[in-house]
């Protein structure tokens, strides 16, 4: 399936958005577990919290992406 520009550029902002929201999620967690290790548990808690959000809208964001690919979801040209 060949894309149209508009498209393939509506892909490639969904795929790199939920690239973001993966690593910012994996900062995160790196930053609960020093927490935990310095005995704050409450920040660490909400801090992972967070970073599971972020790993739901990454996961909704890279299926988005694919319904793109698939040409489930089209942009519409601009009138």
């Amino acid at each position: 399936m060949n894309l149209n520009k508009p498209n393939q550029q509506l892909r490639r902002d969904l795929k790199q958005a939920a690239a973001l929201l993966k690593w910012s999620g994996v900062d995160l967690f790196t930053i609960a577990q020093r927490l935990l290790a310095f005995g704050d548990e409450d920040g660490a808690n909400e801090l992972m919290k967070i970073a599971l959000g972020f790993q739901e809208t990454e996961d909704r964001l890279t299926a988005y992406a694919d319904e793109v690919k698939t040409e489930r979801i089209v942009r519409a040209k601009l009138e």
